[in-house]
């Protein structure tokens, strides 16, 4: 193979040179570079550009066959096109997507035209790229390529501030354990996250202060697993569907506690029943009224409904025994699924000795059937991991790892003793000697106690609202 070393190869005078025959390959070696600094005509396919990367911020004089990225954030920029040659191209692109605030004039060369006109262009269209070739002096510069930034979009995440925020890896973890607001200022796109996870839960039933009562029903329990937190810890009641969120303001309701009732007659039998919690279309219902001691006798009513329900009590003379005890409220109330509560249990009735109070439903179990000699048992309640989403909220369980809510009251006994009933796990209140109160956050039933030991009702738990989201 022959080979020349030259530094210029120029022509006779007004004539052209020509590389090689018809059918001939030039092969550019790697590494080597083509610096074209007059016209390149017939070279490449028309209507490409070689992108010019400093970027321009004020007014300048276009290259054919060149493209600009354009920052017009100080203000408009004013581009020259060079004068009209068949073939020439010039590209124009918004480099910091401002275009819609400080656009971009376009101006043809002396008597040249833009599609057809000899007015100027201007570029107003946020995030635009735009091609021109020159085609002829009827039409001039024309549009061959426009396209916009968000054709081809990059992730984008949710964005929210409101309540107290943790971060666990990639996700933002909100929660409110009072009122507040979820303010989303980004809803993201499918490329990176478009959804929440939530936990709402209500505010726990309250329990009354006297023999033969019922336990409070537990807060509704409602919690969804979008973002694939672990399945061993979190309830199988999740539903897998999130919310989609909007760019808008979500107010944030955490139910309180129901009161617990005083000893009747002297003081009011009746207990209140739990708040609602409230997230975007997600209601969690206040969890059912423990049924108290009605002196009257006779009576035959049952525990208050709720998210779960309340415990029933057991009634008083005249009559045989067993003949009139009280069934346990209604849970999952109103209706949701998955369920958002369970039934409270039957109170026992033994005439005057020997008589107890049902325990209140938990999210994960009906509250138990008072039998001989005991209140009935807090049902338990559900769950959700501790790290990545409860974290320091909620009482410990069965579940290693998880974090349990919504934990029914016990019941009580009108033995008077020192026995205890305890309440589900979740926040439950222990029933019989004294009663305690529902677990704050934890939307746990107020335990019933058994009077005279216990001077006052106790009151259920307060809700608490978790969000959870892919924030990167």
């Amino acid at each position: 193979m022959s080979e020349v070393k030259v530094n210029k190869i120029s022509p006779r005078s007004g004539t052209d040179v020509t590389l090689g025959d018809s059918g001939d390959t030039f092969t550019i070696p790697s590494g080597a570079t083509i610096n074209n600094q007059g016209t390149a005509v017939n070279f490449g396919a028309t209507g490409s550009a070689s992108w010019v990367t400093t970027v321009k911020t004020s007014g300048f004089t276009a290259v054919a066959g060149e493209g600009y990225f354009i920052n017009t954030t100080g203000g408009v920029v004013s581009v020259n096109l060079p004068a009209g040659v068949a073939g020439a191209v010039v590209a124009i692109k918004d480099y910091a997507n401002t275009f819609d605030t400080n656009a971009v004039t376009v101006s043809p060369n002396g008597s040249d035209k833009i599609g057809g006109s000899a007015s100027d262009g201007t570029l107003t269209t946020e995030g635009i790229a735009v091609t021109f070739v020159f085609v002829d002096s009827t039409q001039g510069w024309l549009v061959t390529d426009s396209g916009l930034q968000n054709e081809l979009p990059t992730a984008q995440f949710v964005t929210a501030t409101g309540g107290s925020v943790a971060t666990c890896g990639n996700f933002k973890i909100h929660t409110f354990t009072g009122p507040g607001t979820f303010c989303v200022s980004c809803a993201g796109n499918p490329s990176g996250s478009t959804t929440v996870d939530y936990l709402v839960v209500a505010g726990g039933g309250g329990a009354t202060a006297n023999t033969r009562a019922g336990g409070g029903g537990a807060g509704g329990f409602r919690v969804s697993n979008d973002t694939c937190m672990p399945g061993p810890q979190t309830s199988p009641l999740a539903t897998p569907t999130g919310i989609t969120v909007t760019a808008t303001a979500f107010p944030i309701t955490v139910g309180a506690g129901g009161i617990g009732g005083t000893p009747a007659p002297s003081g009011s039998y009746a207990s209140g029943t739990g708040s609602n919690s409230i997230f975007s279309t997600i209601t969690s219902a206040g969890g059912g009224y423990g049924l108290g001691f009605e002196p009257s006798g006779n009576v035959t009513t049952t525990g208050g409904p709720g998210g779960s329900g309340g415990g029933g009590m057991a009634s008083a003379p005249p009559g045989p025994a067993s003949s009139n005890p009280s069934l346990g409220g209604t849970g999952n109330t109103p209706p949701v699924s998955p369920s958002q509560g369970n039934n409270g249990g039957g109170g026992f009735d033994g005439r005057f000795v020997n008589t107890q109070g049902g325990g209140g439903g938990g999210a994960g179990a009906a509250g138990g059937n008072a039998s001989s000699g005991n209140g009935g048992l807090g049902g338990a309640g559900s769950f959700v991991v501790q790290t990545g989403f409860a974290g320091c909220n909620g009482t410990p369980g069965p579940v290693s790892g998880a974090k349990y809510f919504s934990g029914g009251g016990g019941g009580a006994t009108d033995n008077e003793t020192p026995d205890v009933f305890p309440g589900g796990v979740g926040g439950g209140g222990n029933g019989g000697n004294g009663g305690n109160n529902g677990t704050a956050n934890t939307g746990g039933g107020g335990g019933s106690g058994a009077a005279p030991c216990a001077p006052s009702g106790a009151s259920g738990g307060s809700g608490i609202v978790i969000i959870r989201y892919k924030f990167q």
